[in-house]
């Protein structure tokens, strides 16, 4: 017994029909919350740009080139702002696409980690504004030239600040990824644990690539991700017991094929 081509297409259609709904219902989440932030735009970046007004040398402020400044960077925060603020909702519709076609079992291990990556990110974001920003522009702002005025320009700060935000919150996913590829089969925890070096060497030259060139911005960035893959490994070895058991059955099994061969 064969299976209608038309009954094929028609399933296909229907998928189609409901990613299309469930995208539409995250963009509009976004558009609301970017609607509902718009008012608060200048607010919003005066808070962001705290960190750096608070150790801004006296008589030193905050500039703006462009002319569209004033206007442009505060409503690109906005609408950043209500993208990140938007990730659980536009994660559940992802998942309420994609659960279905999943096992209870990958389902059982997908749900906490979809849930732990969202907590994650944002713990990444609030890091780097609460630690490492008050660290990274003290220092800036010490190392000045004698005679230079300190003068930033809103968009270019936003541009900085927000490669920080996405560095160091992708950064606090160390732990997701450690545990899915734990989950997929494509490495083991012993030997993800046997490459602590080369994590933390590793760890470091992110810091280098996607901080800022000074050493507490690259130390600050580097640190957590150890500490973070050795976080993944151990809620490795605690949600996935299975994996580490067979690992250690398959080193087992090796000798005693060689030695019967």
């Amino acid at each position: 017994m064969t299976d209608n081509p038309n009954d094929q297409e028609l399933s296909f259609i229907e998928h189609l029909v409901e990613l299309r709904g469930r995208l539409m219902k995250a963009s509009l989440a976004v558009l609301l919350i970017l609607v509902a932030l718009l008012p608060f735009a200048r607010k919003l970046y005066a808070t962001l740009a705290a960190p750096l007004t608070a150790v801004l040398p006296e008589g030193s402020s905050m500039i703006a080139i462009d002319v569209a400044s004033p206007f442009l960077t505060p409503f690109k925060l906005a609408l950043l702002l209500s993208l990140i603020l938007a990730i659980p909702i536009v994660l559940y519709q992802l998942w309420a696409f994609v659960a279905p076609a999943l096992y209870r079992e990958e389902k059982r291990l997908a749900r906490p980690l979809l849930y732990s990556a969202v907590v994650l990110f944002y713990a990444g974001c609030a890091f780097a504004y609460f630690v490492v920003f008050p660290l990274v522009f003290g220092f800036f702002t010490r190392v000045a030239p004698e005679g230079v005025t300190v003068m930033t320009d809103i968009s270019k700060y936003l541009d900085f600040v927000i490669t920080l935000f996405l560095a160091f919150g992708i950064t606090f996913e160390v732990p997701i990824a450690t545990i899915i590829l734990v989950a997929t089969g494509v490495t083991t925890i012993d030997q993800l644990s046997k490459y602590r070096a080369y994590v933390l060497v590793g760890a470091f030259a992110m810091g280098m690539l996607l901080t800022p060139p000074d050493v507490i911005s690259q130390t600050l960035l580097a640190l957590p991700m150890w500490l973070l893959f050795e976080f993944g490994l151990l809620m490795a070895r605690i949600l996935l017991p299975h994996r580490q058991t067979r690992a250690d059955e398959s080193a087992e099994d090796e000798p005693a094929d060689q030695a019967t061969s």
